[in-house]
């Protein structure tokens, strides 16, 4: 493990340099990437102090339907009043872009501690086509988001108001705020809270009955002092009027479905020890009848270790699915140390592109390995398919929604810029480690260690029943853990696909930890049910039944998006649907890997407590 230990230590410093070379500005489209803590984020080299009548900039990030959180705009599509000094843009993470930001400066004057009232900004008269875009906003519900200190802060566009008349059809009538009131407060010489409020008194009607609007954009800013400290100010974004999480009913909730699954797997798990102890009880007679009337797993001993067929694929899922594995562990241990803190633009974004490329030789170096152990030759072949075995079928989902991204003119879709760092350290970091721990793999020279020998012709299997064959197994399989984990679904989905934050990683980490034990368990039970009946076919088998579990989780994307929210529209829906098909891949190379592994640990044990030949 020396020369993959030195590749994956100049990846690192490689990774780091790109990223550093990468904070350039976010208008050019090449961006960098950065992890930090609340207190120690900077914002353009500030340490967030003023002074009063200092300038501290309000930057727009992006507007968009609410019900449709990955359909975003830059805010200057719509013909808002732009700065007389023209558009700015601040500099940017790569995983803030990946967050479908683009910071732009606005014409709000809001300096440190300087009151202002009814300040207008400009006036205009909305041609056809200003009021057709300003209606579609309102009518959509559209938002906008802004961050000031980098505090984020929300507000509508408009509003949409419905006159029912004695007689006759509903008729809807459409306003523009075309005033916001920005409270701020303040502790010392910072920044603690920002708050908008729009005034619905000075709204502007925009029906479609209505002609040469004009509009006197202005706002107004008030200052009041608080006693909340700096390193608290961020508190407030977990009880977000927008974004309630009821912590009592969120844990009683997880408390419940996980006593039950413990108590349905502690079930299953009794009755399978005992019929384990009556087997083991059976097969441990001398007596002559009793070998000619040999029945059940036993009878299998000679080919239950024969390795599956399309071994090169099963060793790079195996290997993948191992990675994913050690990336999940890295961002819950950042994340139980406070990294993802709320609204920390894009740092989970970052972690996941960084921690995928670092963790890539654990992938080469599992996949190679199992795949040298079950005497593969192919080695190279079996490398390059663990490269882009999960990372082909994402970047072409990926290059597909990008595409309707830009059609759209969507802040959705990555800059070529970013796009080509992304793919720097993919060719520089992921596949070099990749093949790294490819050969470290292939040199390990470790044996399979099979307690049985293998026959040479493999043995025939009896005809089974339908509900042993793999579709009803795999049913069987993935509900149980699906049910561990189907409360927390809705919470990681209303904030992935809506405008919750989700803060709670300890009760996502204990969750985590019961469906992979429920998982291992659950598989290691049909495996014995096979091994039972005579079916030696147990490896593709094992790893089908362990990623099940990602099955229901997309089933439940279907669920989510009809019942549970107010998605609309192919962009939406596309993104929505394919990007949720990539994470269930993933999901299932690593429950997968997972229950395959616990098999394996459990086929070895009993044929290892046997006498066999």
């Amino acid at each position: 493990m020396g020369r993959p230990s030195q590749s994956a230590l100049a990846a690192a410093a490689l990774l780091a340099l790109l990223a550093g070379a990468a904070a350039v500005p976010a208008s050019s489209g090449v961006l960098g990437a950065s992890l930090g803590r609340p207190h120690g984020r900077q914002l353009l080299g500030n340490d967030h102090k003023f002074g009063k009548g200092d300038p501290v900039p309000l930057y727009a990030a992006k507007v968009g339907p609410f019900a449709n959180p990955s359909e975003t705009y830059e805010y200057y599509k719509l013909p808002y009043c732009k700065p007389k000094d023209g558009v700015r843009y601040k500099t940017l993470g790569m995983g803030e872009v990946v967050d479908a930001n683009r910071m732009a400066t606005t014409p709000y004057a809001l300096d440190f501690l300087v009151e202002r009232t009814a300040e207008r900004i400009c006036e205009k008269t909305l041609s056809d086509e200003d009021m057709i875009k300003f209606r579609r906003a309102v009518m959509e519900d559209w938002y906008f988001q802004m961050y000031y200190d980098d505090l984020p802060v929300w507000g509508f566009i408009g509003k949409v108001e419905k006159i029912i008349p004695k007689a006759g059809q509903p008729e809807y009538r459409f306003y523009l705020f075309s005033h916001v009131d920005f409270d701020i407060k303040y502790n010392g010489d910072r920044v603690i809270e920002i708050n908008v409020l729009t005034d619905p008194a000075q709204a502007v009607d925009i029906s479609e009955n209505t002609r040469d609007v004009k509009v006197a954009f202005s706002y107004s800013v008030k200052w009041s002092a608080v006693s909340i400290p700096f390193d608290q100010r961020l508190a407030r974004y977990e009880r977000f009027p927008l974004n309630p999480i009821h912590l009592e009913i969120h844990w009683f909730s997880i408390i419940n479905s996980c006593v039950t699954v413990l108590l349905l797997t502690g079930f299953l798990a009794t009755i399978l020890l005992r019929v384990l102890k009556a087997d083991f009880v059976k097969f441990s007679r001398e007596d002559a009848a009793m070998e000619e009337e040999e029945s059940g797993w036993k009878y299998i001993h000679g080919d239950v270790f024969r390795f599956p067929p399309a071994k090169s694929l099963f060793a790079s899922f195996v290997g993948t699915g191992t990675q994913i594995f050690a990336l999940s562990l890295c961002i819950f241990g950042l994340a139980l140390v406070g990294v993802f803190y709320p609204y920390n633009r894009g740092a989970l974004f970052t972690a996941l592109i960084v921690l995928y490329a670092l963790t890539a030789c654990v992938a080469g170096y599992v996949g190679a390995s199992y795949y040298a152990q079950m005497e593969g030759g192919a080695w190279v072949h079996n490398i390059l398919l663990t490269v882009f075995v999960y990372a082909g079928p994402f970047f072409g989902m990926f290059m597909f929604l990008n595409t309707v991204a830009i059609v759209y003119r969507s802040t959705a879709a990555l800059p070529f810029g970013t796009i080509v760092i992304i793919l720097v350290i993919w060719g520089l970091v992921t596949i070099p480690l990749t093949v790294a721990g490819g050969i470290a793999g292939k040199n390990k020279k470790a044996e399979f260690a099979a307690p049985c020998r293998t026959n040479k012709y493999p043995r025939e299997i009896p005809e089974l029943p339908w509900y042993r064959t793999a579709v009803p197994q795999m049913v069987m399989a993935g509900f149980l853990p699906f049910s561990a984990i189907y409360v927390e679904l809705y919470y990681i989905f209303a904030s992935v696909w809506g405008h919750k934050v989700y803060i709670i990683w300890s009760i996502l980490f204990i969750v985590y930890i019961i469906l992979i034990i429920v998982t291992a368990f659950i598989t290691v039970a049909l495996t014995y049910f096979q091994l039972a009946v005579e079916d030696h076919r147990w490896w593709w088998r094992s790893f089908l039944c362990g990623g099940s579990t990602a099955l229901f989780v997309y089933g439940y994307c279907f669920y989510y998006y009809a019942a549970r929210s107010g998605m609309s529209g192919f962009m939406q829906t596309a993104f929505f649907f394919g990007y949720n098909a990539m994470v269930c891949f993933g999901f299932f190379l690593m429950l997968g890997t997972v229950g395959w592994r616990a098999s394996l640990m459990f086929v070895r044990r009993i044929y290892q407590a046997i006498k066999c030949e």
